[in-house]
């Protein structure tokens, strides 16, 4: 089978020979791709000079990068993981075994790190808030969800919207496994810390942001009616607290008193009524959207033209 290892970079001189290296030691007959993402160093003229096919990526974020990517490259499996050197390329061959042996459609390395800079508290934990809102929202199957490292098929690839521009890619990555119900593990890998003169991009509050944004959303779109029933939920809440008063003094008076504050919490029910009708109508079309994804997933061979 045709394996390709992609690597989205930005501004990896100083790593990202040492990573084209060590994934040609361990896979020599897998073809490497870089994607150079905006790079202001000289990225895109070491990986080629390492022997990798580069492409490059004008719209800056690893999510444009990766799309491109997933575009562009054909193959069987695909390998995908950071120019930075922190993971672990002997854990590539064991994790295309699992892929190809359980049938399937990805595994994801999950970092394991004894060194403190390699992982650093505020990621560490980051990714422990955010796994643990997607687990509970869309399913338990993964435990370090922001891992960067992959292996998938070409029938995975090649049905996913990537949509993300940034670091949320590996968010959308998971939800889209967990929203098809596919075939998918986590293995065990080692994670390193990068290489003297190599810097991370990755912003623990900014990036920790918009990828709590990101969730956000694909709650909103995935599963509108637990989100709408959440709102409504709320407004009810609402328009109940409003309303106890005047009804309590109605029962004891005979009178209605404070009519802007009981035509207000009328208007909030009567916007948490509506609220339920658009998360009803949203999931039916939902469900209609997650179908027509089951079936693009279903259209791709999964070993593509390279094998049948």
């Amino acid at each position: 089978m045709k394996i390709a290892i992609i690597l989205p970079c930005h501004n990896e001189e100083a790593s990202i020979a040492q990573v084209i290296q060590e994934f040609r030691e361990v896979l020599p007959q897998a073809d490497i791709f870089v994607c150079d993402n905006n790079s202001s160093d000289r990225t895109a003229e070491i990986a080629r000079a390492a022997g990798a096919d580069v492409l490059q990526e004008p719209y800056q974020g690893k999510g444009n990068a990766v799309r491109r990517l997933f575009s562009d490259v054909e193959a069987d499996i695909y390998v995908m993981a950071d120019g930075d050197a922190t993971y672990d390329a002997e854990a590539a061959p064991r994790m295309i075994s699992r892929l190809v042996q359980d049938r399937l459609a990805m595994v994801s390395g999950a970092r394991v790190s004894e060194h403190i800079d390699a992982y650093r508290f505020g990621h560490r934990f980051g990714n422990w808030m955010l796994t643990s809102l997607v687990r509970m929202s869309f399913g338990d199957r993964f435990r370090d969800m922001l891992s960067g490292y992959r292996v998938m098929t070409r029938q995975f690839v090649k049905s996913f919207p990537a949509l993300s521009n940034g670091f949320e890619i590996e968010t959308e990555l998971c939800v889209h496994s967990l929203r098809l119900q596919l075939p998918v593990i986590e293995m065990d890998t080692a994670y390193r810390a990068r290489p003297e003169g190599s810097a991370s991009k990755l912003s623990t509050i900014r990036d920790g942001a918009r990828i709590l944004r990101v969730i956000s959303r694909l709650i909103r779109d995935e599963k509108p009616l637990e989100f709408f029933s959440a709102v409504t939920g709320l407004l009810f809440l609402t328009a109940c607290i409003m309303i106890m008063p005047i009804l309590m003094t109605y029962v004891e008076t005979g009178l209605v008193p404070r009519f802007p504050t009981l035509f207000v919490a009328m208007g909030v029910f009567g916007i948490s009524m509506l609220s339920l009708a658009v998360g009803l109508t949203l999931d039916t079309i939902s469900r209609g959207r997650t179908e027509m994804r089951r079936l693009a997933y279903l259209a791709v061979s999964p070993y593509g033209r390279y094998h049948r």
